[in-house]
């Protein structure tokens, strides 16, 4: 991975608090934020549950839903089972499939990576792809 998913955590987290993404909801991703980082094992599964179920009322939250991702991919450090890579994996379908083909949104090459380790995790290669995320992607050679 040519970034590192806890300092991409922190950024869109910086950018929710700066821009208001989640409104009377970011005290509670802010106190389960703090939970998840500063603990392991059933606490942190909890905090990180809570952050999930806080991302389900906001689908179009752009950053939140980036924010989850890189978590996830934390959660799935920590505590890997087929669950996380498979949550892992859906989060990012929903992220690209909203449009994150936009030319200013920094985390879709981040999110497309992601989503190829989420998917290699579960035995998924290229092949099994239904979508081609990747298809208007620069891939660089000759």
């Amino acid at each position: 991975m040519n970034f590192d998913p806890a300092i991409a955590a922190r950024q869109s987290l910086q950018f929710i608090e700066e821009n208001g993404e989640l409104g009377a909801d970011l005290e509670a991703v802010l106190e389960a934020e703090a939970a998840f980082s500063a603990s392991a094992g059933p606490e942190a599964r909890a905090a990180y549950q809570t952050l999930l179920d806080i991302g389900k009322r906001y689908p179009g939250a752009r950053a939140f839903q980036g924010f989850l991702i890189y978590i996830t991919w934390q959660q799935a450090a920590e505590e890997t089972i087929r669950e996380h890579f498979l949550t892992g994996a859906t989060l990012c379908d929903r992220y690209l499939a909203a449009g994150s083909h936009a030319t200013d949104d920094r985390h879709a090459p981040q999110i497309r990576e992601l989503r190829g380790s989420f998917r290699a995790a579960l035995g998924l290669g290229e092949e099994d792809d239904e979508h081609d995320y990747d298809a208007d992607v620069f891939k660089g050679g000759d």
